[in-house]
């Protein structure tokens, strides 16, 4: 299943993420992913695992052109000549010579002129044909605004955390007005436990609600938290090393959730955030330098 994005590009609508995969797990996690039937890779410089990834696709056997590959630019190398050499450091690891998708990882509020320095960077590389599609991870309504304000590509992708206990409606809303789609991080709620934000969470994967939507199709929770993403017209890309998971993820296409499934699932959200909030300043994680290839 594909999607068209806003300048005509066509995208994987599921895509194997890989935030918190270790670089060691990598390698494996893509050739399984490519394996069971996915096209659409998506990882990040901040991961630091880029590297693996590349390893990966090219073990597969696959031609580059039938694998969609999305990564990331981090804070520390926003700014126009900086992300510029990001891309080369991104290709460089990940041993190709374009990107199928490039996005900038954070809005960084504190510094929104290199936000939109490096963003002008990206549209320097759509025109240069180094990259197929931009696009930006995290940002909020007012940092779309802020955004289109100042630059003249209209981002193809908003990449944000997305699960049905967490939907974003706002920033979902405020991407369709835009013609951006919204792509869903932690789409079937995994990033539980996000490292510093707190020791309790709900595991929607647990939540009764989807355990009888699942039960009634004869799938699983996860299952049904990714066709739910993909009636609703989004992108997913969930985050797994095992072989086993990884195929059942995939396994999404055979059947359909009705009115009914959607309209309680879409019930489900609490409006807590598990991830980062977009708007706080991380200097000492925004401040990671980012290796050379």
């Amino acid at each position: 299943m594909n999607i068209t994005l806003n300048n005509g590009i066509t995208m994987p609508a599921l895509g194997l993420g890989v935030f918190q995969s270790p670089p060691e797990e990598t390698t494996a996690a893509v050739q399984s992913a490519l394996s069971a039937g996915y096209r659409h890779i998506d990882t990040a410089a901040a991961y630091g695992n880029e590297r693996e990834v590349g390893e990966g696709i090219r073990a597969s056997g696959l031609p580059r052109q039938e694998v969609f590959i999305e990564t990331k630019v981090w804070v520390s190398d926003y700014g126009y000549d900086q992300t510029l050499h990001a891309w080369e450091k991104a290709t460089g690891k990940l041993g190709v010579d374009y990107l199928d998708l490039f996005i900038l990882h954070q809005p960084a509020p504190d510094r929104f002129g290199q936000v939109i320095a490096a963003y002008k960077a990206l549209e320097t590389l759509l025109a240069d044909g180094r990259v197929r599609a931009i696009g930006v991870s995290n940002f909020m309504p007012h940092h779309l605004e802020k955004l289109l304000e100042a630059t003249d590509v209209v981002p193809a992708v908003n990449q944000i955390e997305l699960h049905p206990y967490f939907s974003q409606a706002e920033v979902q809303a405020a991407n369709a007005r835009h013609g951006i789609l919204t792509q869903a991080w932690s789409p079937i709620g995994g990033i539980t436990f996000y490292p510093g934000w707190g020791e309790e969470r709900r595991n929607v994967m647990e939540d009764p609600t989807l355990a009888s939507i699942a039960d009634k199709h004869g799938k699983s929770a996860a299952q049904v938290m990714l066709r739910w993403h993909l009636q609703e017209g989004r992108s997913a890309i969930p985050k797994s090393t095992n072989p086993a998971r990884i195929a059942q993820n995939f396994d999404v296409f055979g059947f359909e959730l009705d009115a009914e499934d959607l309209t309680a699932i879409d019930a489900l959200d609490t409006g807590v955030r598990n991830g980062p909030d977009p708007d706080v300043i991380r200097e000492d994680r925004f401040s990671m330098v980012i290796p050379e290839a």
